[in-house]
């Protein structure tokens, strides 16, 4: 039996700013706006994230992997959370939003 149905709707935008309380801790920047989050929505209950991270050896994966499933999981309509990470395309500072540029000091 489908119990998804009972569940109240996620609310895309309260999940983007959940997003946004994940900070990758080398560049001090949220990962949304650091433009690493590729897609993500919600299906039968389960938050789906397909991130990238700055770099494929990146020494902090698996924590901003973490962070994400911690600050999506207790959110309303979410009761499991899959993130998976690639790295196709690559990353580039042009997925930046001018907001993260601009807290880098980059030209926006």
């Amino acid at each position: 039996m489908d119990l998804s149905r009972l569940l109240p709707a996620a609310n895309e935008a309260a999940l983007t700013d959940r997003l946004r309380a994940v900070v990758d801790p080398e560049i001090g920047v949220n990962i949304v706006d650091l433009g690493l989050v590729y897609a993500f929505g919600v299906r039968a209950g389960v938050a789906q994230v397909l991130m990238t991270t700055t770099t494929p050896a990146c020494p902090i994966g698996s924590f901003l992997e973490d962070h994400v499933r911690w600050a999506l999981l207790d959110a309303p309509g979410v009761v499991d959370v899959e993130v998976r990470v690639t790295h196709e395309p690559p990353w580039s500072p042009d997925r930046m939003t001018p907001a993260a540029r601009r807290a880098l000091g980059l030209p926006a």
